[in-house]
């Protein structure tokens, strides 16, 4: 059985205000991601799939030019390459999966060791 205690994660940041403690699989990665009440998420998008799962806080989501406030518990489907932003309205946390693996990521958490 594969298994890690979140606890022994050391969080990166992805943004100003987003840290992450990133998990792989071979199909996935998986982010716990801790975000700072005011940070902004920069419009961006990327190849991958995600689903962002709310799990407390508020939290306002543009995706694709439609801007909606979320509270828990959401669960956000993100298609490949939609343009998706965001605000912490207050501190939040969520859990992101993307698929495929998020190979940007996976350096992210190289260089954190």
């Amino acid at each position: 059985m594969n298994h890690r205690s979140l606890l022994e994660l050391q969080a990166v940041e992805l943004f100003p205000g987003f840290n992450a403690k990133i998990i792989h699989t071979d199909h996935v990665t998986i982010a716990h991601v801790t975000i700072k009440g005011g940070s902004l998420l920069p419009e961006h998008d990327h190849v991958h799939e995600q689903t962002i799962q709310l799990m407390e806080g508020t939290f306002e989501f543009t995706i694709n030019g439609e801007t909606k406030i979320f509270d828990r518990p959401t669960i956000i489907v993100v298609p490949s390459n939609y343009k998706h932003s965001g605000k912490a309205i207050t501190d939040c946390k969520i859990i992101d999966v993307f698929s495929p693996v998020r190979e940007d990521f996976k350096a992210l958490v190289a260089g954190s060791k």
